[in-house]
């Protein structure tokens, strides 16, 4: 990956003529997928589904297995 205007880094000095810089994320790798256009496109269709009342609650699981099998 490639450094980008914006991008953040950690430096590390090894000796006081040489400096190591690495690309830091700012998002930790467990939660990298939410991030992914994909996953935010679901986020996205949920909130509008949210919205328009297009959900169910179930006070059990039973009930949403039995929601599921009509």
């Amino acid at each position: 990956m490639r450094a980008a205007e914006g991008d953040v880094f950690v430096a590390e000095v090894r000796d006081p003529d040489e400096i190591v810089l690495r690309k830091k994320s700012l998002v930790d790798a467990s939660q990298a997928y939410f991030w992914t256009g994909e996953w935010q496109r679901g986020e996205r269709e949920a909130q509008k589904d949210i919205r328009r009342g297009r959900v169910k609650r179930f006070r059990s699981a039973k009930a949403l297995i039995a929601d599921l099998k009509r």
